[in-house]
């Protein structure tokens, strides 16, 4: 029995998150994104991202961190739950490590000023403290105004 979960470790502001790796479909660098109307504040547009209309969180605004300017190392994370399928913008995507199931703990109140029911759990690892997104309540549809994606479009 696997104790060890695969996650991605990404950047925001100052502070490391994850995501299942499972969950995550593409890294992807910056790139214009295409706004639509009455979305809500967090939800930056959609992208064209190899015939799929994709639509872009950004979880700065999601968690409502103090939005900033993409750098260099900006990253749009494809992530996939059930039939939703988003980018997250992050300030960086840092690495991907095999997290030990035990070292998880339940999420304080709030973790980094983000509200705890978007958090899983948080990782000790080392001097790092993991903060575990729960993405079924990230990208929570209702919130999220945006149809689940259809089939790519030709």
């Amino acid at each position: 029995m696997m104790n060890e979960e695969k996650v991605i470790i990404f950047q925001l502001k100052d502070e490391e998150y994850a995501v299942p790796v499972q969950h995550v479909k593409s890294i992807e660098r910056m790139q214009p994104i295409t706004r639509i109307p009455r979305t809500a504040s967090f939800v930056k547009g959609v992208i064209n991202l190899r015939g799929v209309v994709t639509p872009i969180i950004d979880l700065r605004s999601r968690f409502e961190i103090e939005e900033v300017s993409h750098t260099d190392t900006t990253r749009i994370i494809i992530v996939s739950v059930g039939t939703i399928e988003a980018g997250l913008i992050v300030d960086a995507a840092n690495d991907v490590i095999d997290l030990d199931k035990e070292s998880i703990e339940p999420p304080p109140e709030v973790v980094g000023g983000v509200d705890a029911e978007y958090i899983r759990g948080v990782a000790k690892i080392e001097k790092r403290l993991l903060i575990l997104l729960d993405l079924v309540k990230v990208l929570n549809p209702e919130k999220l105004d945006v149809q689940p994606v259809k089939e790519s479009i030709q």
